[in-house]
This record gives structure tokens, sequence and C-alpha cells, in this order.
């Protein structure tokens, strides 16, 4: 067996296990979170028909809460000795590299769409002479507002990477600094974004520019929040020394779901805003 091998498959002897996996505590907070996460969804229905945003805001608060006591959970096992063990790990890898190929695959379908009526605007317009955007759609000039929040995240990428970097090294300073840098970043590209959005031209109902545009660019949106917080995380467990050089994962996890985000906006900022523009990209602002 070689030595590869053989360090992969070490047991861990101090947590008592005899193979080198590890089987997960029975846990509530799955059930808990699919309840949240239904009763948001009921939420959202609720408040964009009828104006009441009691269900939502139970239900974000029930998801507020299911993150908050999985992630200790989750991050107390990660402390335990022999539980986390090279096996383990590249488990833990595998899996969110298909967690990231699923949430690809769930931003094909919103391309999908919007390049389905952009390249056949006929099906839904029914016109002699149809065009894409449709007549009196007047879109976001795409090198003003969108294009700010492209290099905003882009440099949040490289922000990232440096305090990963940061972290090999054992650097805890360039470390904090990196990582509160990227959440700066972050909440910046979701404020200029909630102003690009207060000062938009078309709205989301009456045509299906306006659907596919806010479908793909909010869901985005909600991504970004998501992996601010994901980061933020990481920000104050790094503050409290967390992280060591050789384990990470919480980390690294993070930083592989942020470029996902950023390489999604690079793909929406040249189709949507760039391609898709059409001739009065502008004309609204």
């Amino acid at each position: 067996m070689s030595t590869d091998i053989q360090s992969a498959v070490t047991l861990p002897a101090s947590s008592g296990l005899k193979q080198p996996y590890h089987l997960v505590d029975p846990s509530i907070w799955p059930l808990v979170g699919a309840f949240s996460a239904a009763l948001t969804l009921v939420g959202i229905i609720f408040a964009a028909h009828y104006g009441n945003y009691v269900a939502l805001t139970l239900g974000l608060a029930c998801v507020a809460i299911t993150m908050f006591f999985w992630w200790r959970d989750v991050i107390r096992e990660s402390r335990t000795p022999g539980l986390h063990t090279p096996i383990v790990r590249l488990g833990l890898r595998y899996g969110m590299t298909l967690f990231i190929a699923s949430e690809v695959m769930f931003f094909v379908g919103f391309f999908w769409a919007f390049f389905h009526f952009a390249l056949y605007p006929e099906h839904v317009l029914g016109t002699a002479t149809p065009m894409w955007p449709p007549e009196g759609v007047h879109t976001f000039d795409p090198f003003h507002l969108p294009f700010l929040n492209t290099m905003i995240l882009l440099l949040s990428g490289t922000t990232v990477t440096l305090a990963h970097h940061a972290l090999l090294e054992n650097n805890r300073k360039l470390l904090i600094r990196g990582l509160a840098v990227t959440v700066a970043l972050g909440l910046l590209f979701t404020a200029l974004q909630v102003y690009e959005y207060g000062h938009a031209a078309f709205t989301y109902g009456g045509h299906i520019y306006g659907a596919t545009f806010f479908m793909a660019t909010g869901f985005h949106g909600f991504h970004v929040v998501i992996g601010t917080i994901f980061l933020a995380v990481c920000l104050v467990r790094a503050m409290r020394g967390a992280f060591t050089p050789e384990q990470h994962f919480g980390f690294e996890a993070a930083a592989w779901y942020w470029h996902f985000v950023d390489v999604v906006w690079l793909f929406l900022f040249a189709c949507i805003y760039v391609i898709g523009a059409g001739a009065n990209a502008g004309a609204g602002h």
C-alpha cells in the first residue's frame, strides 16, 4: 500500500472509531430547514399576491435560526478530534463540488429562457416584425452600474483568493483583512443592485423580458447574499483562530462558492446586460 493511501485511511484512534468514515449524528435541522424553506415560499406567494408579509417574515426568521444552529453543530463536529479524517474531508469536497454543479444547472434554466425568447421573439410577441427586447422596453446601460458591479465582484474574487493564500501561509492578519474586504464588497454589490432595481425603466410583469431579467439577476443577487453570509461566518471564525493551514474546509468551500457567484455574474453581464440590451440600452436613465 502506498504512503498516500495509507495516510488517507488512517484510522481516527482518538475517537474510538474502527474505520475512517464519519456517521453524522441524528439532527432535526434538515427537517426544520425544509419546513422553513416551504414557509418562506408560501410567504413569497402571499406577499406578492396579497401584500401579506407575515408568513414571509416568519419563514425567513426560521431559515436564519436553522442556519445558525445547523452551522453551529457542523463547526462543533469539525472540532471533534478524529471525525474529519482525510476520507471524510474528501467526501466533503465531492459534496460541495456536486452542490455547485447543481447550482450551475439552476442558472442554465434562466439563461435558456432568456435566449429562447431573445432568439425567437415571435414565440411570445406574435408580430410580423418581432424584436428583442420588446418595443417600449428601455434596458440598462451595461457600462454604467452593471459594469461597476462587475468590477466590484471581480475584485472580491481576488481578495478572497488573497485571504486563502494568507491562510495557507499562516498569515492571520492578512487572512482577516482579505475576508473583511470581501464581505464589504459583497455588501456593496448587493446595495448597488438594489439601487439599480429601484431605477429600472421596466418592471417584472407585463412582458417576458422583465420576467427573465429579474429572475436571472435577482436569483444571482440572492446567491450573493448567501455567499456574503457564508464568508461573514468564516470571518468571525478566522478572528477566533478556528482555521489552520492544514484544516480549513469551511473557508475553502465558501471561496469556491464565491468564485462560482463571480463566474455566473460574468455570464449574466455579457449575455443579458450587453448582448441582450438591444437598441434602447440606457434610454430610460
